[in-house]
């Protein structure tokens, strides 16, 4: 593991906002191109969690040899932040009105509301040495 624990929630964090970056421009495509909220945060999650992921095991985390079955582990363990995330940003988009705007609130409030749950799952399930 790279540093302690304070230091890996910080790079987490960084790595997050790359995340939430992506996130939302994935969204705004999608939703440009059609996609309903919805479909479009399944997609827009996907691309965030690639992209963490690839920060998390460079930057972040000590990556292990096999990259093809760590992104497996390391999607599987966002999942369960991914549902908090997902619920929170659909809650979101359902109380605030349809502004602009709403869509990127509410990927920032899910991706805040699942964090903690993605941080303690990628340090002790997918980067456990």
């Amino acid at each position: 593991m790279r540093g302690g624990t304070g230091a890996q929630l910080l790079r987490f964090a960084v790595a997050g906002v790359a995340g939430l970056v992506t996130d939302v421009a994935v969204l705004y495509l999608a939703l440009s191109l059609g996609s309903g909220f919805y479909a479009g945060r399944l997609l827009s999650f996907l691309a965030a969690v690639w992209v963490t992921w690839r920060i998390n095991r460079r930057y972040t985390f000590t990556a292990g040899d096999d990259a093809w079955s760590e992104w497996w582990r390391y999607l599987a363990a966002m999942l369960g932040g991914g549902v908090v995330n997902y619920a929170a940003s659909s809650a979101t988009v359902l109380l605030l009105p349809a502004w602009p705007f709403t869509p990127a609130l509410a990927v920032a409030v899910g991706s805040v509301a699942g964090m903690g749950i993605n941080f303690l799952s990628a340090k002790l399930l997918v980067f456990k040495r």
